[in-house]
């Protein structure tokens, strides 16, 4: 059983870290469901442009407090890792995007 004390953030920058990163995942998955799942909604409309633009925002402010959190206050949570490593995977995906996907 995993123990519970180095998986919760003890920081505030940790915290945020986290909370960023469970919204950045929420809002991906909640609009991938409406337009794949419902059909009520587009890719190519406007509100996927704004919804990229503030969830990935956040993704990489979310990156910037949990390494700010490990090595300014030591933080050694593992949600706060994982959040650190889906911050590079989305770093990764801009770069990739922007590089070999043309729209």
């Amino acid at each position: 059983m995993m123990n519970m004390k180095n998986t919760l953030p003890k920081t505030n920058l940790g915290r945020w870290s986290v909370i960023l990163h469970i919204f950045f995942l929420l809002s991906i998955t909640i609009s991938i469901i409406l337009v794949k799942v419902f059909r009520i909604l587009s890719f190519d409309d406007s509100w996927w442009d704004v919804t990229v633009a503030v969830t990935f925002s956040s993704s990489i402010i979310a990156l910037g407090t949990g390494t700010l959190a490990v090595k300014k206050h030591k933080e050694n949570s593992v949600l706060v890792y994982l959040s650190i490593i889906i911050g590079w995977c989305v770093i990764l995906f801009i770069i990739t995007h922007s590089l070999f996907i043309s729209d």
